[in-house]
């Protein structure tokens, strides 16, 4: 097989360092290249909009995996990234000869897989994947804005900015936050004490 006939996924995800909402990881399938793909977080919003339809129109095959909060919290996050990882692969309409993943940790599969540190800034394919799970995670954030707009969801986006500390410390957890995080795990317990002496 040569390696222009090699079916090349990439792998990455978003949302890893989150305080609220699901990990989620994309994987993609390249048919051609697409000029100017960088690692999602070195895009603009409008910039990764852009890319990830072009992506989705060029892509021989593109899928997004979910782990969900609850998930995070009962197997810790690496294990649930790994969880989010597995199922976009497995989501994916055609079945590739070799998977990227981005860090230092290879997937448990029967696929060759390599673990590339930074690999979403050095392979395309694997770049095209971290625009897939970026773009698909804030749009489910916007969602869950709307749901529970006392934490300000749709301007962080679950991560522990200042504004996201302040509000998980006035109005306690809401049912997307991962009670297993330092900070979501210490408004609860404020929380239930609070409850307590009421």
């Amino acid at each position: 097989m040569t390696s222009h006939s090699l079916l090349i996924a990439g792998i990455d995800e978003a949302g890893r360092g989150c305080l609220a909402g699901p990990v989620v990881a994309g994987a993609v399938v390249l048919d051609k290249e697409i000029e100017g793909l960088k690692d999602s977080k070195r895009l603009s919003p409008k910039k990764r909009d852009f890319f990830a339809k072009k992506i989705k129109q060029n892509a021989k095959a593109w899928a997004i995996g979910i782990a969900w909060p609850k998930e995070i919290d009962r197997y810790n996050i690496f294990q649930a990234t790994i969880l989010a990882m597995l199922r976009a692969l497995k989501a994916l309409k055609t079945t590739p000869d070799l998977v990227y993943v981005d860090g230092p940790h290879a997937l448990p599969i029967d696929i060759e897989c390599r673990a590339v540190i930074k690999g979403d800034s050095l392979i395309p394919v694997v770049s095209a994947a971290s625009i897939i799970a970026k773009t698909f995670r804030d749009n489910l954030m916007m969602v869950f804005d709307k749901r529970y707009p006392l934490y300000g969801f749709k301007r962080h986006k679950g991560y522990p900015t200042k504004e996201h500390l302040n509000a998980l410390e006035r109005y306690g957890p809401s049912p997307i936050h991962r009670l297993s995080f330092g900070p979501v795990k210490r408004a609860f317990i404020k929380e239930k004490r609070a409850c307590l002496i009421i």
